[in-house]
């Protein structure tokens, strides 16, 4: 891989770190570059799923005064998401590569409509529900199968149900996702390890940039408007959703 394909993936990887901490949506930004440099759509979501996993490391190194006071709902959740990751991979990689391929533009522009929706999704509220509902950690741990499938999105769709179950500022709901989805991808990340192909040599530069990313995203997240960020990024989605689409045609 040439320095300019290296130098893309490291830059991706800061954007992937920096919208996945603060808008849920880390995939829109390092998945086509990953496609930019030649990868196949599976092994390119294989690599991106192992990759981002340096996003939740980047962002605990700097969520600490968001975490520390929920560190029991962070476990609780997080071993919900490792499981909900290990299902997804295997679904993954028992799904036939072409079958894979044609359901990704529906996957990106879903994902892209989800974050374009998340004030509405955020008025949804489980008044019935409290977060220590077996229900609860089964809807997470099914978030998180779609997470170690795909992921574009699952952060949001994580957001969305924090955000129903639970009052905790936002800067809380959101670290409280960042560690969950992590746990996703480095579950999924092992089963892609022992079962599947991986571009290591994508995977440094893009790791790299997602932990810069992730790590500088929290202090900013506490004070950026989320508003333009999450348009903007939904937008991206789904024209890049309706150019993958006609390279299917």
């Amino acid at each position: 891989m040439d320095w300019s394909a290296t130098g893309l993936l490291f830059l991706a990887g800061v954007g992937a770190g920096l919208i996945g901490y603060g808008a849920g949506l880390a995939s829109l930004c390092s998945y086509p570059a990953l496609l930019a440099t030649g990868l196949s759509p599976l092994l390119a979501n294989v690599t991106n799923t192992v990759a981002l996993t340096c996003s939740a490391l980047g962002g605990l190194v700097t969520a600490g005064p968001e975490l520390r006071p929920q560190r029991a709902r962070v476990i609780r959740f997080a071993v919900a998401g490792a499981l909900g990751g290990i299902a997804g991979a295997i679904l993954l990689l028992s799904t036939p590569p072409g079958a894979f391929e044609r359901l990704v533009p529906w996957l990106v522009a879903l994902a892209s409509v989800a974050l374009l929706a998340r004030p509405w999704l955020r008025r949804v509220r489980f008044e019935r529900l409290t977060e220590h509902h077996p229900g609860v950690f089964l809807l997470i741990a099914g978030i998180a199968v779609y997470g170690g499938y795909f992921g574009a999105a699952a952060g949001v769709l994580l957001l969305a149900t924090f955000g129903a179950l639970l009052v905790d500022p936002y800067p809380m709901v959101n670290a409280l996702k960042s560690i969950v989805l992590g746990a996703a991808n480095i579950a999924a990340s092992v089963v892609f390890v022992l079962a599947s192909d991986i571009s290591w040599a994508s995977v440094l530069p893009l790791a790299l940039g997602c932990l810069v990313g992730s790590a500088v995203s929290p202090p900013i997240v506490r004070r950026l408007p989320e508003t333009p960020l999450r348009v903007t990024v939904g937008l991206a989605g789904l024209a890049l959703a309706a150019t993958l689409y006609r390279r299917q045609l």
